[in-house]
Protein backbone atom coordinates (compact mmCIF):
# COMPACT_ATOMS: atom_id res chain seq x y z
CA UNK A 1 0.00 0.00 0.00
CA UNK A 2 2.71 2.47 0.67
CA UNK A 3 3.89 2.37 -2.79
CA UNK A 4 0.48 2.54 -4.41
CA UNK A 5 0.64 6.06 -1.73
CA UNK A 6 4.17 7.30 -2.89
CA UNK A 7 3.01 6.69 -6.66
CA UNK A 8 -0.08 8.52 -6.01
CA UNK A 9 2.25 11.68 -4.20
CA UNK A 10 4.20 11.38 -7.18
CA UNK A 11 2.00 11.42 -10.20
CA UNK A 12 -0.45 13.96 -8.36
CA UNK A 13 3.43 16.20 -7.78
CA UNK A 14 3.78 15.94 -11.62
CA UNK A 15 -0.06 16.93 -12.35
CA UNK A 16 0.81 20.00 -10.16
CA UNK A 17 4.22 20.88 -12.22
CA UNK A 18 2.19 20.31 -15.52
CA UNK A 19 -0.64 21.94 -14.89
CA UNK A 20 1.41 24.97 -13.59
CA UNK A 21 3.79 25.44 -16.90
CA UNK A 22 0.52 25.65 -18.64
CA UNK A 23 0.06 28.90 -16.23
CA UNK A 24 -2.57 27.35 -14.37
CA UNK A 25 -2.62 28.42 -10.50
CA UNK A 26 -3.02 25.68 -8.05
CA UNK A 27 -4.75 26.92 -5.14
CA UNK A 28 -5.79 23.25 -2.87
CA UNK A 29 -4.39 19.89 -2.93
CA UNK A 30 -5.97 16.82 -1.30
CA UNK A 31 -9.29 18.92 -0.20
CA UNK A 32 -11.45 16.70 1.49
CA UNK A 33 -15.07 17.16 3.00
CA UNK A 34 -17.77 14.48 3.94
CA UNK A 35 -18.23 13.88 0.22
CA UNK A 36 -14.61 12.81 -0.43
CA UNK A 37 -11.73 14.57 -1.80
CA UNK A 38 -10.35 16.65 -5.02
CA UNK A 39 -6.95 16.42 -5.72
CA UNK A 40 -6.39 19.45 -7.10
CA UNK A 41 -7.96 22.47 -7.73
CA UNK A 42 -6.61 25.13 -9.65
CA UNK A 43 -7.08 28.76 -11.56
CA UNK A 44 -7.00 29.40 -15.18
CA UNK A 45 -7.75 32.32 -16.23
CA UNK A 46 -11.64 33.03 -14.12
CA UNK A 47 -12.38 29.49 -14.37
CA UNK A 48 -12.00 27.39 -11.04
CA UNK A 49 -10.88 23.91 -12.21
CA UNK A 50 -11.08 20.68 -10.02
CA UNK A 51 -8.60 17.95 -10.97
CA UNK A 52 -8.62 14.71 -10.87
CA UNK A 53 -5.11 13.08 -11.11
CA UNK A 54 -4.90 8.86 -12.04
CA UNK A 55 -1.51 7.40 -12.18
CA UNK A 56 -0.10 4.35 -13.09
CA UNK A 57 3.67 2.40 -13.56
CA UNK A 58 2.04 0.92 -16.77
CA UNK A 59 -1.39 0.17 -18.22
CA UNK A 60 -1.76 -3.49 -17.12
CA UNK A 61 -4.74 -2.25 -16.17
CA UNK A 62 -5.94 0.15 -18.38
CA UNK A 63 -5.22 3.70 -19.73
CA UNK A 64 -5.11 6.02 -16.06
CA UNK A 65 -8.60 7.55 -17.83
CA UNK A 66 -10.48 4.66 -17.68
CA UNK A 67 -10.56 4.81 -13.72
CA UNK A 68 -12.33 7.99 -14.35
CA UNK A 69 -16.28 6.28 -14.11
CA UNK A 70 -19.63 8.24 -14.76
CA UNK A 71 -20.05 7.82 -10.85
CA UNK A 72 -16.55 9.11 -10.10
CA UNK A 73 -17.69 12.42 -12.42
CA UNK A 74 -20.89 12.85 -10.22
CA UNK A 75 -18.95 12.64 -7.47
CA UNK A 76 -16.51 15.19 -8.51
CA UNK A 77 -19.52 17.66 -9.42
CA UNK A 78 -20.91 17.73 -6.23
CA UNK A 79 -17.17 18.09 -4.59
CA UNK A 80 -16.72 21.20 -6.99
CA UNK A 81 -20.00 22.85 -5.67
CA UNK A 82 -19.32 22.05 -1.98
CA UNK A 83 -15.54 23.34 -2.11
CA UNK A 84 -17.10 27.04 -4.09
CA UNK A 85 -19.88 26.70 -0.81
CA UNK A 86 -17.01 25.73 1.61
CA UNK A 87 -14.68 28.89 0.04
CA UNK A 88 -17.31 31.36 -1.00
CA UNK A 89 -15.49 31.03 -4.73
CA UNK A 90 -17.95 31.99 -7.17
CA UNK A 91 -19.44 29.03 -8.94
CA UNK A 92 -20.41 30.28 -12.53
CA UNK A 93 -16.96 29.25 -14.07
CA UNK A 94 -15.66 25.69 -12.87
CA UNK A 95 -14.45 23.27 -15.01
CA UNK A 96 -13.41 19.39 -14.24
CA UNK A 97 -10.27 18.16 -15.80
CA UNK A 98 -8.70 15.13 -15.58
CA UNK A 99 -4.55 13.90 -15.57
CA UNK A 100 -3.42 10.34 -15.88
CA UNK A 101 0.42 9.82 -15.20
CA UNK A 102 1.88 7.23 -16.74
CA UNK A 103 5.22 6.80 -14.60
CA UNK A 104 7.57 3.74 -15.01
CA UNK A 105 9.53 3.23 -12.62
CA UNK A 106 12.91 3.49 -15.03
CA UNK A 107 11.50 5.70 -17.43
CA UNK A 108 10.53 9.52 -17.88
CA UNK A 109 6.81 9.97 -16.76
CA UNK A 110 3.86 10.80 -19.77
CA UNK A 111 1.34 13.50 -18.97
CA UNK A 112 -1.88 13.49 -20.44
CA UNK A 113 -4.39 16.20 -19.56
CA UNK A 114 -7.87 16.46 -20.85
CA UNK A 115 -9.71 19.65 -20.24
CA UNK A 116 -13.16 19.50 -19.20
CA UNK A 117 -14.05 15.93 -18.87
CA UNK A 118 -17.38 16.99 -17.21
Amino acid sequence: MAHNAELGRRGEQLAVDHLESRGMRVVARNWRCRLGEVDIVARDGGDTVFVEVKTRTSHDYGHPFEAITPIKLARLRRLAIAWCEATDAPASRIRIDAVAVLAPAESPALIEHLEGIS
